[in-house]
C-alpha cells in the first residue's frame, strides 16, 4: 500500500513537473564516454541525460551503478534489466507488469554486463528514447509512445522519456532510500541533486 501512494505521489508529481520542464530529455540529448579499447564492447562509464532540461542536464554515473552496491538492498550492483527492461526475452518481461515490451520482440538472451563483453551482437542495448520518445514526437522502434494504466484507477499515463526516467530512476531511489537509511540517493523531491546547471 505505501509502495501505491509512494507511486501515486511520484506520478502526480511527475506530471506537475512534466507541465514546467516539457523539454527535460530531448531525443538527442545523451551523450556517453567510455573507457573502450579498440574491438572491445564495454557499458559507458557516464551518460548525460535531459541536456535540454531548465533545471540542468544530469550527469548519471553509469559505471557506479553496474559495478558497485546499489542495488535496493545496498548488496550489489543495479542488474542491467532493472533499466534496460526491453532487454530481456518477452516471456521475461510479462512476469514485470505494467512492462510489455521486448526488443527485438524474438530475443532470446538477457542482457548482463558480461553479456556485453562476450556477445555484443546478442546484447544489443537500445536506447530509451527509441521507444520513450519525447511528448508529440513518434519513436523509432513503436507506433506510438507507450502507455500504462495509472496505479490508484484507470487513467493511462503516456511514458514519454521524461516519464520513464523519472518513474525509473527517482522511483527506484526512494526505494533505496526507504529500505537503506543509510543511503544518499537523489529522491523524487530533491531535483537539483540530479539536474545540475
Amino acid at each position: 500500500m505505501k509502495r501505491v501512494i509512494a507511486l501515486a505521489t511520484f506520478t502526480i508529481f511527475g506530471l506537475m513537473f512534466g507541465f514546467y520542464a516539457s523539454t527535460s530529455i530531448s531525443s538527442t540529448s545523451i551523450s556517453s564516454t567510455s573507457a573502450e579499447a579498440p574491438g572491445q564492447q564495454k557499458p559507458p562509464e557516464v551518460l548525460q541525460l535531459a541536456t535540454d532540461s531548465k533545471l540542468g542536464p544530469v550527469t548519471f554515473n553509469h559505471l557506479n551503478h553496474i559495478t558497485k552496491n546499489y542495488n535496493l538492498e545496498g548488496t550489489g550492483p543495479v542488474v542491467c534489466i532493472e533499466c534496460h527492461h526491453t532487454a530481456q526475452p518477452a516471456s521475461e518481461v510479462a512476469k514485470l507488469p505494467p512492462l510489455k515490451t521486448a526488443w527485438p520482440p524474438d530475443r532470446t538472451t538477457t542482457l548482463t554486463a558480461d553479456l556485453i563483453e562476450k556477445d555484443p551482437k546478442a546484447a544489443e542495448v537500445i536506447a530509451c528514447r527509441s521507444c520513450h520518445a519525447r511528448t508529440g514526437a513518434t519513436p523509432k522502434l513503436l507506433p506510438a509512445i507507450p502507455q500504462i494504466k495509472y496505479e490508484g484507477g484507470t487513467a493511462l499515463i503516456t511514458l514519454t522519456n521524461q516519464q520513464a526516467f523519472h518513474r525509473n530512476c527517482a522511483s527506484c531511489h526512494d526505494e533505496v532510500v526507504k529500505n537503506r537509511k543509510d543511503a544518499k540517493a537523489p529522491t523524487t523531491q530533491k531535483c537539483t541533486a540530479c539536474h545540475k546547471k
